[in-house]
């Protein structure tokens, strides 16, 4: 007894008849396990103690035989609950009656614990492969296979566990990318998608560690992706469609003209904010190296407002013709717009500027004209150096 007094497990010798047990030693694990010392117990109902009275009769009737293990719930004198796995024997006298029970427990509360999380995450996991159109692999730290379930493995032609067993690194029984599960196994994370049997699958393979933070193989979350893939394609097609209206607005909208040679024009009609401002610029400019052009009109007649930062683009925009060898012109500004300019106190010295888009061709013809002979394709200068008539002027 003296050695069971200090057994690494609770050790209670019950004396009394099968429906009344009476707590006749308590060991010091006991007493660490429930929180009541030997002084409290000993003496006391097992019932009035540590377990209920279910228990203790079904402890009672053990007296006549060596029980199967079990378990029992245990209230500690602090009122927390304890798991106990019991084993009991009962003490047999010389005409081999039991007078007494031995009662060795064991604290599996943290056991428990451990099971029913691994029970809840098992049951967690079955709904998800039960339900959601998905498959799951495990391999382990030596790429072989323990695990393979999901609910979409006949729609990749696959049944449950068929991967069991299947080495990563070894050869695939039939066609099939084993790098990136191999990669995944070697602590790489890797994500996939794949299209087969007319549908796309996408795959996420987690590289796993284990407590010492090791490589502890990988798991693969394979899902269907096609609808996914689908609305993927219809965004990208809108998104092309934009950008090709976007851009034939914006062609539209800088509609760059070469209405003689070296001569382009540019009617603007609208809103010229700074964001079109840049684009009239770009496209401007570009026009003009293409065309080999002297001069550009820049025909502002339809536009009704800008704001300062665009007047500065425009006036930007004729100083860079220039470097480029060219001249601009500007023609049709609108009393607001000239105010907008004036009141930014822009200096428009040495820029041409006339009322309209005929005054302006008529000055660059004038201007190509006094230049020296006429570019090919435009009109013989007139007797005496006058300008070249315009088409549709009447001779004016």
């Amino acid at each position: 007894m003296r050695a069971v007094r200090s057994a690494p497990f609770a050790v209670i010798e019950c004396a009394g008849n099968l429906d009344e047990l009476v707590v006749a030693e308590w060991n010091a694990e006991a007493e660490r396990i429930f929180g009541y010392t030997a002084d409290e117990a000993v003496g006391r109902r097992l019932a009035d103690t540590i377990v209920s009275e279910p228990d203790a009769r079904t402890f009672g009737r053990s007296l006549g035989q060596e029980s199967a293990p079990r378990r029992c719930t245990h209230a500690r004198k602090d009122g927390r609950a304890v798991v106990c796995e019991w084993r009991v024997a009962p003490v047999l006298d010389d005409g081999g009656e039991p007078i007494r029970l031995l009662c060795f427990g064991q604290d599996v509360t943290e056991q428990v614990k451990a099971f029913e999380k691994v029970k809840e995450g098992d049951m967690i996991l079955r709904a998800i492969l039960g339900t959601v159109d998905t498959a799951v692999t495990r391999m382990d730290r030596d790429g072989v296979c323990t695990f393979h379930e999901g609910k979409t493995l006949p729609s990749l032609g696959l049944r449950p566990g068929q991967f069991v067993g299947m080495n990563v690194f070894d050869e695939p029984p039939a066609p099939m990318d084993m790098d990136p599960m191999r990669r995944a196994v070697r602590g790489e994370f890797v994500r996939t998608r794949v299209e087969a049997y007319g549908m796309a699958w996408e795959t996420w393979i987690i590289p796993l560690t284990d407590e010492r933070g090791e490589r502890n193989g990988a798991v693969s979350f394979t899902q269907d992706a096609t609808e996914a893939k689908l609305r993927e394609d219809e965004l990208k097609a809108r998104l092309d469609l934009i950008e090709r209206q976007q851009q034939v607005i914006r062609d539209l909208s800088t509609p760059i003209i070469e209405v003689w040679d070296s001569v382009l024009t540019l009617p603007m009609v609208g809103v010229v904010d700074s964001r079109r401002a840049a684009d009239v610029m770009d496209d401007l400019l570009a026009a003009i190296v293409d065309k080999r052009a002297r001069f550009a009109i820049l025909d502002l007649t339809g536009v009704e407002v800008v704001d300062t930062k665009t007047a500065s683009y425009l006036i930007e925009l004729i100083r860079a013709i220039r470097l480029l060898g060219a001249e601009g012109v500007i023609t049709g500004i609108r009393p607001n717009v000239a105010q907008t300019m004036v009141s930014l106190g822009l200096d428009l010295s040495g820029i041409a500027t006339v009322g309209n888009l005929r005054a302006g061709l008529k000055l660059c013809m004038q201007r190509v004209a006094a230049g020296g002979a006429a570019p090919n394709g435009a009109p013989p200068r007139a007797p005496g150096g006058a300008a070249p008539r315009l088409p549709g002027s009447g001779g004016r």
